[in-house]
């Protein structure tokens, strides 16, 4: 297989400290296994990673920033605290 049919792998690295995976950058690879040992090189070199997630970029679905007004809308009663009564003595609200 030549370079020009390796896929574009999205790379999360979750660092000794934190808990999340953060999204760290992407790379080409021919399979999983060499997204995974690129990522471990390219993005871990000091050994600043405790996890890393290699993920297709074919499999990430986004919403389309064109329909961020609609997408994000919040128009619905429900959403808002002002909706909601607290009762009192209620605390740590």
């Amino acid at each position: 297989m030549g370079r020009e049919a390796w896929s574009l792998w999205e790379v999360f690295v979750r660092s000794r400290a934190g808990l999340a995976h953060q999204h760290v950058g992407s790379l080409h690879a021919a399979d999983a296994e060499m997204a995974l040992e690129n990522a471990r090189d390219v993005y871990t070199r000091r050994g600043e990673g405790a996890s890393l997630w290699v993920v297709p970029a074919t499999a990430i679905v986004a919403s389309d920033p064109a329909d961020s007004s609609s997408f994000f809308a919040l128009d619905e009663e429900f959403r808002h605290p002002t909706h909601y009564v607290v009762p009192d003595g209620v605390t740590g609200i």
